[in-house]
């Protein structure tokens, strides 16, 4: 999600701010930390796809509980989209919060990029709510304390929902098949949903391209991935034949051609009923 949801690694500002020129560029950030990236990629376009009352129908208010709504933000970068997310699943145009809102809404949003957490941190108007923390999610020794640590302030073993905005290639790329596969078996383990933004081909070899043209080591696995093609066929493929998850509705795309999928598990720790989460005229596609 970089700025706005990427995977991300190294530090960029840092290094800028050392004198190394490659790293004033875009293309040099082969985890997908670009210091900028709402820039050119603003919150807005996945913002005008899903509908602020989303998270109102897939958790309904009612009954005893008034449990708060737990989300994880896998790769945020600075934060932007993140906070963007917050706002607009809880508030109206207006800025008063939405009647009927599921309770509360929490937000863990991790990035590999200390730099850019830091940033987050530093820059988020709702620090109450929106908690941003250094984590490789690729990282198995260390990415399970973090999480059980957050769920365990709310009692909870599982997260409500889990949004991995333009991550996707970034594993791909710096982890190979394998690790794709891996990383997309542990988000959707995480949670009642998954709401994921693909990276198509196309972007790849753009991202590949920038590093030569940077005179950069490139990516170690792209010439060797065997899934490669349509992305978000490919991912949803994985997300339903391997996880046996199921693709509740794809938003649409967005200006640069990604779509938003939101896929359902079969069964978490922490299940509530799953209501049809969207109304007449939304589907799959």
């Amino acid at each position: 999600m970089a700025a706005s949801g990427k995977w991300a690694g190294g530090l960029a500002d840092e290094a800028a701010e050392d004198g190394d020129p490659a790293a004033r560029k875009p293309g040099a950030a082969p985890f997908g930390n670009f210091p900028h990236y709402s820039r050119f990629h603003p919150p807005e376009q996945r913002l005008r796809l899903l509908p602020p009352e989303l998270l109102r129908r897939l958790f309904p208010p009612g009954g005893p509980e008034r449990r708060p709504v737990l989300g994880l933000d896998v790769g945020c970068n600075s934060g932007d989209l993140s906070v963007a997310l917050y706002k607009h699943f809880l508030y109206r145009r207006d800025g008063e919060t939405c009647t009927g809102a599921s309770s509360e809404l929490r937000l863990l949003c991790c990035d590999i990029d200390p730099a850019l957490v830091q940033r987050a941190e530093n820059q988020c108007p709702f620090p109450d709510a929106v908690t941003f923390i250094t984590l490789d999610i690729m990282d198995r020794s260390s990415r399970t304390v973090p999480l059980r640590s957050f769920l365990s302030q709310f009692g909870r073993s599982a997260f409500d929902i889990v949004f991995c905005m333009s991550v996707t290639m970034w594993i791909h790329l710096n982890h190979g098949d394998r690790g794709l596969c891996e990383f997309l078996a542990h988000v959707s383990s995480l949670g009642r949903y998954l709401l994921v933004e693909p990276q198509p081909w196309k972007c790849y070899r753009a991202a590949a391209r920038r590093l030569r043209k940077l005179g950069l080591h490139t990516f170690d696995h792209f010439r060797s991935l065997a899934i490669r093609g349509d992305m978000a066929g490919q991912i949803v493929r994985i997300l339903t034949q391997e996880q046996g998850m199921e693709l509740v509705c794809c938003f649409g795309n967005t200006s640069w051609d990604r779509s938003l999928l939101l896929f359902r598990a079969e069964h978490t720790a922490d299940a509530r009923p799953a209501p049809d989460p969207l109304s007449e005229g939304s589907g799959t596609g």
